[in-house]
């Protein structure tokens, strides 16, 4: 029997995931919009897909909650997307009451799922679905590092010339224009960046990572990207399926990890079949300990803004 992913929201990132999902033939999909007729819709294109793709998948369009039922893995893209001159943070209280409205209908009826949480801010949203879930902590993650490192890795592979598949990237931080991209820890073939880009370049690099969304909402004036986003969360959608025990940055809920307590942020986490199964904590020098703890501090804010 194949497995089930609920995507909640049927708009460009879950629409992207679902065909993603679909097309590896990795699990069955629910493709779920409050709006009538558009998941439905893009099910139906989908499925049509599958005897060109190969795909002994399925894929449901609904706008019934139950169909969610018995979900392993649940992923949360319902929301407001960014328009140009917002910040993920704009979008706070709208997509706050979004993401509690989906939680309080799909946990209960897949006690046993692992949530993964895109919608902006994603970080806070990320706490919001473990206060309405219920759920261990392990089973609530959010997907951004996992992007934030993608555009990180496009970038040096673009200056250096290199296939971005030789790039491995580390992001650290809040999914937020103080995330913290980690040269040191990124490397082409095992080779720093730091001995092959001058500090300038290094410096520009990372700006344009911790801007790369906004970029892209810059660009394209009526929506906010989405093949990225789908193709991160794809990423980890397969490593919780497959319990592949891959070490992928994520945001968490650190409980003493990191020197924080008590908030969703971007570590190194190992996804497999229990979610985010353990937190890899590694050793910041100055700069970094600094840097982490503007973008924690930043993501404690907006948490205690929703709260107030």
């Amino acid at each position: 029997m194949k497995k089930k992913v609920s995507v909640i929201g049927a708009g460009n990132v879950g629409a992207s995931l679902a065909q993603m999902i679909v097309q590896s033939a990795i699990a069955d999909v629910v493709l779920f919009d409050i709006a009538d007729g558009i998941p439905q819709g893009k099910a139906l294109d989908i499925s049509e897909a599958c005897p060109l793709w190969g795909s002994s998948s399925s894929i449901l369009g609904t706008n019934d909650y139950s169909h969610t039922e018995n979900s392993d893995v649940i992923v949360i893209t319902a929301g407001f997307p960014r328009k140009p001159g917002m910040s993920r943070d704009d979008l706070l209280h709208a997509n706050a009451k979004v993401v509690s409205d989906v939680v309080e209908n799909t946990a209960r009826l897949s006690p046993n799922a692992v949530i993964i949480v895109v919608t902006n801010p994603m970080d806070v949203m990320a706490q919001v679905s473990l206060k309405v879930s219920g759920f261990d902590s392990r089973k609530v993650i959010g997907m951004g590092g996992v992007l934030d490192s993608a555009r990180f890795r496009t970038f040096v592979a673009w200056e250096l010339s290199v296939s971005p598949e030789d790039v491995e990237a580390l992001v650290l931080g809040g999914h937020g224009d103080l995330m913290v991209p980690m040269p040191r820890f990124t490397t082409v073939k095992g080779i720093p960046i730091t001995e092959l880009l001058s500090k300038d370049r290094i410096d520009a690099l990372v700006e344009r990572t911790r801007h790369g969304g906004a970029e892209i909402v810059s660009l394209l004036k009526t929506g906010s990207a989405y093949y990225a986003p789908a193709a991160a969360t794809y990423q980890m959608v397969k490593a919780i399926l497959f319990d592949e025990k891959r070490m992928l940055p994520c945001s968490a809920y650190l409980d003493g990890k990191y020197k924080t307590n008590g908030i969703y942020t971007g570590v190194p986490v190992i996804l497999g079949s229990g979610g985010g199964e353990k937190i890899i904590e590694i050793e910041l020098n100055e700069q970094e300990s600094i840097d982490f703890e503007k973008s924690v501090a930043a993501v404690k804010l907006l948490v205690s803004k929703l709260n107030s």
